[in-house]
């Protein structure tokens, strides 16, 4: 039997239940619609030219599917803000959504005050904590969000919440079906073709997990489709696999990164390449792709490519997330180590706050 099909050797590492969490996130989107259409809403009432997401790490992927969902029907700029102070241009025709699922992430609440100064209108998201009070304490709106999850597994949340808040702000239409769909696939998805029920020889993410330990891996998506995706692969196999992966984009890597194909040849060699596909692509960055993946096959890296053809957009992105989430977990087990705690973001938060 493969160690992956081995029930016993999963609960014995998986102390925190990882697992049940990953698996849950089919019901996880679903109440996250929920959410977002029982929380009461005030429009801003004045115009927003732009949109910024204020969060980091788990808090902020949400944003990252959010933007590259809605890049093609938002009529305003959507930018995802990784820092403890705003872009320059936020202000009163600024929407700012602050996330932070615990509540208390610092960088998070430095982005909250300097909204604050700036007049944005602002709405909270998060389990709780400092933000939830400062944004009541300034009459502004707070999206509660459940208690239970580790931030990189409340995904669900921080997007499908936001998108349908958007929609009943007026700034796209309606994603009630694309959501469903969303849930419904996920749910196929993982019942039969990554779940932990699913046999070795019949599971991609069991698979790939075992074809990428014990190497380096590069996940490669487009600016299209997938950004985000291969955003969440690269923070997913650090957090839960605590093993280091990095990420970029087409057409972008194009024109740097792919050049570095060439050296050190012996370490080449042993890396592997997970490009994330997707039939929406712009026809020239398909291309890229296939030219991209002959030159690197070139250096004696292995390439996967992993794409989804079926179902709307949304229920593509987050299927070739939900294989990443799979693969990470695995990964995590092939690795012989509990995927839940993070002791190093626990050891640098305690650091910082000594200062």
């Amino acid at each position: 039997m493969n160690s992956l099909d081995n029930r016993d050797v999963i609960s014995k590492l998986d102390a925190s239940s990882m697992l049940k969490l990953i698996s849950g996130l089919p019901d996880q989107c679903r109440e996250a619609g929920e959410i977002g259409k029982r929380v009461t809403l005030s429009k801003p009432g004045r115009r927003i030219d732009n949109i910024v997401f204020a969060g980091l790490g788990g808090s902020a992927i949400g944003a990252d599917v959010v933007r590259i969902y809605l890049q093609n029907e938002l009529k305003v700029p959507v930018v995802v803000s990784r820092n403890y102070t705003l872009p320059d241009f936020a202000g009163n025709n600024t929407l700012l959504f602050c996330a932070s699922y615990s509540g208390n992430t610092e960088e998070t609440l430095s982005s909250f005050k300097d909204g604050l100064a700036r007049g944005t209108f602002i709405i909270t998201m998060g389990s709780g904590g400092k933000l939830k009070e400062q944004a009541l304490k300034n009459n502004f709106k707070h999206i509660d969000i459940p208690k239970r999850f580790p931030p990189r597994t409340a995904l669900g949340f921080m997007s499908i919440t936001v998108l349908v808040v958007l929609s009943r702000l007026g700034f796209i239409k309606s994603k009630d079906r694309e959501i469903e769909d969303t849930c419904s696939r996920l749910a196929e998805l993982r019942d039969k073709e990554i779940g932990a029920d699913v046999p070795f020889q019949k599971n991609i993410s069991k698979k790939l997990a075992s074809a990428i330990h014990g190497r380096y891996a590069i996940v490669y998506g487009t600016s299209d489709s997938s950004e985000a995706a291969s955003i969440r692969w690269r923070g997913q196999i650090a957090e839960n696999a605590k093993a280091l992966a990095s990420s970029h984009v087409l057409p972008e890597m194009n024109h740097n990164e792919i050049v570095g194909w060439e050296f050190p040849r012996d370490v080449l060699k042993d890396i592997k390449v997970i490009f994330l596909r997707d039939k929406n692509d712009h026809p020239r960055t398909q291309h890229r792709v296939k030219i991209s993946m002959d030159i690197i096959k070139k250096s004696g890296a292995e390439i996967f490519e992993i794409e989804r053809k079926s179902g709307g957009l949304l229920a593509r992105m987050f299927s070739l997330i939900y294989i990443g989430d799979f693969v990470s977990f695995y990964l995590a087990i092939l690795n012989n180590i509990d995927p839940t705690p993070v002791k190093c973001v626990d050891y640098l938060k305690e650091e910082l706050a000594k200062i």
